[in-house]
């Protein structure tokens, strides 16, 4: 059946005598149409929306990526994780020196060394770049953050790589 077999005349004019108007066939399965999906839509919203409120911090383990350090060292994966702003130590010792500063999130860990016990409770420093240097300009700011300090659990995070030996 065709639209124009579908065409039926309806309605009355203003002056109160009716007049042919033209309506095609499908006003009524259009509108319930979009009443429908519209309906879904607001009952589906809500729970989707909690559920990516509770969800929390995201880290994943990316392959493919490439980050070569100071050292000559080449990482082709790496972790992908929300993070605090970090001092950036030139090595992993509680007390060492702060070479940068990491002031992004989420950022990119290359691999893990374990070192001092820190605030967090465990031993896991997580190899990195910072994003602003601050001291050693010629590592450009390569070093380590405390694990606490990155929304990982557990410590080392599974599939990250412990870190090779200088």
């Amino acid at each position: 059946m065709g639209v124009t077999e579908m065409t039926r005349t309806t309605g009355m004019t203003n002056e109160g005598t009716s007049a042919p108007r033209e309506r095609h066939g499908g006003g009524r399965r259009t509108a319930g149409a979009a009443l429908l999906a519209a309906a879904m839509t607001a009952m589906f919203l809500p729970a989707t929306a909690s559920a990516t409120a509770s969800a929390g911090p995201v880290c994943y383990v990316r392959d493919g990526v490439r980050h070569t350090d100071v050292k000559g060292h080449t990482y082709t994966k790496d972790l992908y994780c929300e993070n605090a702003v970090a001092d950036v130590f030139a090595t992993p010792e509680v007390y060492g020196t702060v070479i940068a500063k990491l002031k992004t999130s989420p950022s990119w860990f290359v691999c893990w060394e374990s070192g001092d016990l820190h605030q967090g409770g465990n031993r896991i420093w997580y190899y990195t770049q910072g994003d602003e240097v601050t001291n050693w300009p010629l590592w450009k700011g390569w070093g380590y953050v405390p694990a606490f300090r990155i929304e990982t659990e557990p410590d080392p995070f599974p599939g990250v790589p412990a870190c090779m030996p200088s």
